[in-house]
């Protein structure tokens, strides 16, 4: 392995290095890389923008430690196949290398690779609807986790449990976000491994939007865009980036926004797809509220050809378009095909708003009032001023009633939200259209 310690040695000033060292180290024909050192190749490729190179010298360490009898190497190996193969589109590949994860660590209940299983057994389970299954896995991750001693495995656990929680309900919340504080207690100390860090400023950082916890998702994007910057040609950046872009959009920095987004598509790895496909529906939100309507609608195709379902922007641009109908339509349609609610209640919330406006435009104030009636469901406690906001705002369009608008106001200022705020003031009518007027020339929207 002396390979693997100068390469990592190289790493300290080039990451490049790592890559470099070992490619030429492959290339010779009388010292073959061991598994062990394929396995180091393949995260150095990888690091280094080459997946497919990655999954090649994956595919020979894992040959490498079946043929050297070492199952636990084989089943590590095989299960970073499978997440690999997860990412790049190919379910049945990944659920073949997952299956035989398993088959080589059976037998071994407690050795670390068992946590990996775990993990993979948490997103089974929540992808199938079962949370208690969910959160029997969460917990037994955190139990192997503190055994193994590895701060990383900890953290991913911790995140992990936090994720299930939160998607039991508003009874959950505060249990779920207690323990996803602690694992990023550990990344912004800086006490983890570059992916470790990587894989849980990108996981936390979607979880934090899709549960409208904005404060966090600002403080702790601003941090992984500090981090990332400090690595040269991070693979986390793109995802990271598109974090940011969403809290960006709220905050109505949108020329930023627009610009970080674009970045986006050029940072990510062929692997990261879905991470394109957001920044792509990103740039239509803004091209849609500034009035650039045949430009959002091709951002929104573009969105749509990467796998993202471009709702509810595509409808709010129809319903501008004068198109209620097929507006209503799209948003049902999204809001059936939404597979899982609980782990994304932000996007759920902003389709039940979009739908509020479009039985509105529809004249169908009692079908307004269902869907905001939903909408304030999801937060029944009113614990989360995000989502407090759009329910009172979605309530006080529906029923002109000033007391909700005038809530929804309050909120969306003290969120530092200024294209919300503006809409609902320009609901309040009066003095506050003129406040309205200039918040949109500011933003460069049009107003509504």
């Amino acid at each position: 392995m002396a390979v693997v310690a100068r390469a990592q040695d190289a790493a300290a000033a080039d990451r490049g290095g790592v890559y470099a060292r070992l490619h030429a180290a492959d290339r010779h024909p009388l010292a073959p890389l061991g598994p062990g050192e394929l396995d180091a190749l393949a995260d150095a490729a990888w690091w280094s923008g080459r997946v497919d190179e990655s999954v090649a010298a994956r595919l020979r360490a894992h040959a490498g430690y079946v043929a050297a009898h070492d199952p636990r190497g084989a089943g590590r190996a095989a299960w970073w196949l499978a997440a690999e193969y997860r990412r790049l589109g190919r379910p049945a590949v990944a659920a073949g290398w997952l299956h035989r994860a398993r088959h080589h660590l059976e037998g071994r209940p407690d050795c670390p690779e068992q946590c990996l299983l775990a993990w993979s057994d948490v997103a089974d389970a929540e992808e199938h609807h079962a949370p208690a299954a969910a959160l029997a896995a969460a917990r037994r991750m955190s139990r192997l986790a503190a055994r193994s001693g590895d701060p990383g495995l900890l953290a991913l656990a911790r995140q992990a449990a936090s994720s299930v929680l939160l998607a039991q309900g508003p009874a959950h919340r505060a249990e779920a976000l207690a323990l996803l504080d602690e694992a990023m207690r550990a990344v912004i100390a800086g006490e983890l491994s570059d992916l470790s860090t990587g894989r849980l400023y990108d996981l936390a950082l979607g979880e934090c939007v899709h549960a409208a916890e904005l404060a966090r998702a600002g403080q702790w994007t601003e941090a992984a865009m500090a981090w990332c910057a400090g690595l040269p040609g991070n693979p986390f950046r793109g995802p990271c980036r598109i974090h940011h872009v969403e809290v960006l959009d709220l905050l109505g920095e949108w020329a930023r926004a627009e610009d970080e987004a674009r970045l986006v598509c050029q940072e990510v790895l062929p692997d990261a797809l879905g991470t394109a496909a957001a920044a792509a529906y990103a740039v239509g939100e803004i091209q849609r509220r500034q009035g650039r309507r045949a430009e959002a609608a091709r951002s929104y195709a573009h969105a749509h050809e990467l796998g993202r379902v471009p709702q509810p922007g595509l409808a709010l641009l129809r319903l501008a378009q004068g198109r209620p109908d097929t507006a209503l339509a799209g948003l049902r349609l999204a809001l059936d095909c939404q597979t899982d609610p609980a782990h994304d209640v932000l996007g759920r919330a902003r389709l039940l708003a979009a739908l509020v406006e479009t039985h509105l435009a529809l004249g169908d104030p009692a079908a307004a009032l269902a869907a905001a009636d939903g909408l304030a469901a999801l937060d029944p406690a009113e614990e989360v001023p995000l989502l407090t906001a759009m329910a009172a705002a979605a309530r006080g369009a529906v029923t002109l009633a000033h007391g909700p608008l005038r809530r929804a106001l309050a909120l969306w200022l003290e969120l530092r939200v200024p294209y919300e705020a503006a809409r609902t003031r320009m609901r309040l009518g009066g003095a506050e259209r003129a406040a309205a007027r200039a918040a949109f020339a500011r933003l460069g929207a049009v107003a509504a």
